[in-house]
């Protein structure tokens, strides 16, 4: 069911504790924390604590918690980059380069990103 932790998910289980991550920080609906693959110095993801398998399911049924995943990720970014800039990036399905079928944002930070390419 939508909302609900699943056995199966990676996140799920970093939000019960029985997979370890570096917290940054925790709020009552979010978890930020390291990522193990980090693209940039400072790559953190911020997770909600409500399983849904991307950004736009979590939107549809729980804005609150959408908003609230921005919001840490400002905050985890000044946190671990101070003011100079940063970016959010939500994949979302496999064509886009999701790997975890759980909401989630990466926060990207710690160097400069040549967008738009070329």
């Amino acid at each position: 069911m939508a909302g609900e932790p699943q056995a199966d998910c990676l996140f799920c289980k970093i939000i019960s504790g029985d997979v370890p991550a570096t917290v940054v920080k925790e709020t009552e609906t979010t978890l930020a924390f390291r990522d193990i693959n980090p693209q940039a110095p400072v790559h953190c993801l911020v997770i909600p604590k409500v399983h849904y398998p991307d950004a736009a399911s979590l939107a549809a049924a729980e804005p609150q918690i959408a908003a609230d995943i921005l919001r840490v990720a400002g905050e985890v970014a000044l946190q671990e980059n101070g003011d100079k800039g940063f970016r959010i990036v939500f994949n979302t399905g496999a064509g886009a380069g999701q790997t975890v079928f759980h909401a989630h944002a990466h926060v990207l930070g710690g160097r400069g990103f040549n967008w738009p390419p070329g």
